[in-house]
């Protein structure tokens, strides 16, 4: 905790001691348990209830908003009657007393998701998750047209690798022209959807928390929208998301399987019109904001004051701007 200015300080503050029904004496102990891109997460137990909880920091925000922390914060609450969603008890997004925003909630059981076993499972979260109607005052940014949304988004991250030193002509050129290709076919499908909903947008495989002697859980809400569920299940089945952590792509016959599974899920708790075919343009839209996002990332990786630094990551951001894995994706733009 000491690498966090103010955070020991912080933990002792009586208004987050009071929040959460801490002795006024700090008794418990905080470990690290994990940390992503944008967010640094600690372990600890509460010393009256003997529950485990995490104390959840927020460096940055993808979505450039200011409310970045009460953001998640909102969605956990909404989705907390989900069954795949931990519990939040705490936030503080003032930045008062310390300069990141601040979450407590449950820490929750389970293994990462495995692609071999449990892709089945993921899609009955995801359809359980889906199921949720939203209503109308809801906190969650709506983009005002999905694809073309993110298209945009695609070429924004783009523009910070183009302008870096860092930038590889090949590359930009190779990015240039498959972003270009991902419009044409954008205009080509229609791309409405019937139903809207709360989805994830970040589904790789370590953000699913899989127990199959409790509750299977997604756990990562930093980048929520209201949109297609077809966005959703086109970024699960993409070849960036499950190359991520692992070394697995579905064909396109596991993935024609995987979307079959997923209607079935749903069962007829929302219309799956058109779903296919908006999911079928959604996966190599979805490989073009993960390679896109890790140009970003890896100009992000070589500033000298960045908060958080994987060495994971930084070795996949390389893989996924090689040449072979760009063609790969190349390939699938135009299947």
């Amino acid at each position: 905790m000491k690498r966090i200015k103010g955070l020991e300080e912080y933990v002792q503050w009586s208004v987050y001691r009071q929040a959460l029904g801490l002795p006024k004496d700090q008794e418990e102990q905080y470990e690290l348990l994990a940390q992503g891109e944008y967010n640094i997460n600690y372990l600890f137990v509460h010393p009256i209830t003997q529950k485990r909880l995490i104390l959840r920091l927020n460096t940055a925000s993808q979505m450039h908003l200011e409310n970045q922390i009460e953001y998640e914060y909102q969605t956990l609450k909404f989705l907390e009657n989900s069954g795949h969603t931990p519990k939040v008890y705490y936030c503080d997004g003032s930045k008062q007393k310390l300069m990141y925003g601040v979450l407590v909630m449950e820490f929750l059981d389970g293994k990462s998701l495995d692609y071999t076993k449990d892709v089945q499972v993921g899609l009955r979260i995801l359809s359980d998750i889906h199921a949720i109607k939203v209503p109308e005052n809801t906190h969650l940014l709506r983009p005002k047209s999905g694809p073309e949304a993110m298209l945009l988004e695609c070429r924004n991250m783009f523009i910070q690798y183009k302008k870096s030193s860092l930038c590889e002509k090949k590359i930009q050129s190779k990015v240039e022209k498959m972003l270009d290709t991902m419009g044409e076919r954008i205009k080509a499908v229609k791309m409405i959807s019937p139903y809207l909903c709360c989805i994830n947008t970040e589904l790789n495989n370590t953000n699913f928390l899989i127990n199959p002697q409790g509750q299977n859980s997604l756990i990562d809400w930093e980048k929520p929208l209201y949109a297609d569920p077809a966005q959703d299940i086109g970024h699960y089945l993409a070849p960036t998301t499950s190359f991520w952590k692992t070394d697995i792509i579905f064909d396109s016959l596991q993935i024609e399987e995987y979307i079959e599974h997923y209607i079935e899920e749903v069962n007829g708790r929302f219309d799956c019109t058109g779903l296919r075919e908006r999911i079928m343009t959604y996966i190599p839209l979805n490989c073009m904001r993960g390679l896109t996002w890790c140009a970003m990332a890896w100009v992000e990786y070589h500033q000298p004051n960045r908060a958080i630094f994987n060495v994971d990551t930084y070795e996949k951001l390389s893989e996924y701007l090689s040449d072979s894995f760009l063609s790969k994706i190349e390939e699938l733009l135009l299947y």
